[in-house]
């Protein structure tokens, strides 16, 4: 136990230091444009969304679960938020509690089918995902709604002046540090967070330790659910409009920020810190890459290497351990 703890820990510090070594890489074959403060500030901006998905994605997958739906949910939230938030028809907590009960009820949906009815979380939330896409292209009729009043935009869209720095910081930035601290305070901190790392860790050992299994995989799915429908509403102020085709791969760029940042595929194991600098590499690395001119294609297939490549050194870890 001890020594898998020991290797636990040395692979944290790797992937801090893969982080660093990716940000010097970047920074020299950018010549110096990626450490640019307003490019950093963007590529902070540009993780937030991520970042909130990865949070809940981070309890799922420690739980011992996966959530394929997460980008679909973050879709039809959008569309239902931006269809309450026209400029004079309805009070701003209007599309904002919308987005998240919506988030928690999908969510909530995904985690009672997994507990409840046995199904694994790969049908259960491919199910999801297809389902919740379908809906937001009904809601809006196939089309983004525009539209949005100003005071709903200016949720995402603004920035905070700071005497400090010289330069404005995003208040999607502020948003994601929230959700951050939150998550790794109830995960750390709370008793429902060590229930988590035990169902996650041997779901048997912990039915019979006396643990309501199920209540703690629905609440985690849930938690995902509400954090999706607070970055759907985020996405739709943040692009001024609800579109449903919103998302998509989204889900991909959290499992990746997840699992890059060491947190286990077979559940039980892994740090809230890891999700953070899983997300800001993946930020990172597109932001350099789209200095550089790469395809949005072949991004995506070094995307998809790298999680590859993140779950096959977890597995191989735990096969030696």
């Amino acid at each position: 136990m001890r020594t898998g703890v020991k290797k636990r820990g040395f692979r944290e510090l790797g992937i801090f230091i893969a982080f660093i070594a990716l940000m010097a890489l970047m920074a020299v074959v950018s010549e110096g444009k990626s450490l640019n403060p307003r490019n950093l500030i963007l590529v902070v901006k540009q993780a937030s969304i991520n970042g909130i998905l990865s949070v809940g994605m981070m309890y799922v997958i420690i739980a011992g679960g996966i959530d394929l739906s997460v980008g679909s949910i973050l879709a039809v939230t959008g569309v239902v938020a931006s269809m309450f938030a026209h400029p004079g028809e309805y009070p701003l907590i209007v599309p904002i509690a919308l987005s998240t009960v919506i988030g928690l009820a999908l969510g909530s949906v995904n985690g009672l089918i997994i507990a409840v009815g046995r199904i694994p979380p790969f049908i259960v939330t491919m199910g999801m995902m297809t389902m919740a896409r379908g809906l937001a292209l009904i809601l809006s009729g196939g089309s983004p709604i525009y539209n949005i009043s100003r005071p709903f935009e200016d949720i995402a869209g603004g920035f905070f002046p700071s005497a400090t720095f010289a330069y404005r910081v995003p208040v999607l930035a502020v948003y994601y540090l929230i959700a951050v601290a939150i998550g790794a305070f109830v995960i750390t901190r709370t008793v429902f967070g060590r229930h988590v790392y035990a169902v996650g860790g041997n779901e048997m050992s912990a039915k019979v330790s006396g643990l309501n299994v199920a209540a703690v995989k629905t609440a985690v799915y849930a938690i995902s659910g509400v954090l999706a429908g607070v970055a759907g509403m985020l996405l739709a102020s943040r692009i001024v409009s609800g579109n449903p085709n919103s998302g998509q791969g989204y889900e991909m760029d959290a499992i990746a920020a997840v699992t890059i940042g060491g947190v286990s595929m077979s559940g039980g194991a892994g740090k809230w810190y890891g999700a953070v600098i899983g997300t800001l590499f993946i930020a990172v690395m597109g932001n350099g890459l789209d200095l550089l001119g790469m395809q949005s294609h072949l991004q995506l297939i070094i995307k998809g290497a790298i999680i590859i490549v993140a779950v096959l050194y977890d597995t191989h870890g735990k096969n030696r351990s």
